[in-house]
């Protein structure tokens, strides 16, 4: 290949790689409620009502909120990828011995989702300890 093939996949790629962080997005944000305590981040969060939201569209930050306002952390995501439009928006986690932390997001009708980057005591956690995801179900805003 020449070089100036080489030069048109690379800017290709460059091209593709710069709009997936805008495909996965929360347009109105999600609601969700736990039964149980978790790590969003650093911040550990009590059972309860939650909002996500990202703080601008063009974000890879997300907003984990309590309904009351009184729980809240910002968190990176890194976009992720579905073979198929997810059926339903839900949030999965990850559970090591008792302890759950926020892992992905996704939200209804898109093939982009969002992966919680993991904190240093996730990755600790994932070292000593069996990972059991879970999900549950979320409602669109």
């Amino acid at each position: 290949m020449n070089s100036f093939g080489k030069l048109v996949v690379k800017m290709g790629l460059v091209s593709l790689l710069s709009v997936m962080p805008l495909a996965a997005q929360i347009d109105n944000g999600l609601d969700f409620t736990t039964s149980f305590p978790f790590y969003a981040g650093n911040a550990k969060m009590p059972a309860g009502s939650y909002k996500i939201s990202q703080t601008d569209i063009d974000s890879s930050v997300l907003q984990i909120q309590s309904s009351d306002g009184a729980h809240s952390a910002l968190v990176e995501f890194i976009p992720t990828h579905a073979e198929q439009p997810h059926s339903q928006s839900d949030v999965t986690f990850h559970k090591y011995g008792d302890t759950d932390y926020l892992n992905r997001i996704w939200v209804n009708g898109q093939r982009y989702g969002m992966k919680v980057d993991p904190t240093k005591a996730e990755t600790k956690a994932a070292a000593n300890a069996n990972v059991v995801e879970h999900s549950i179900v979320a409602n669109n805003r």
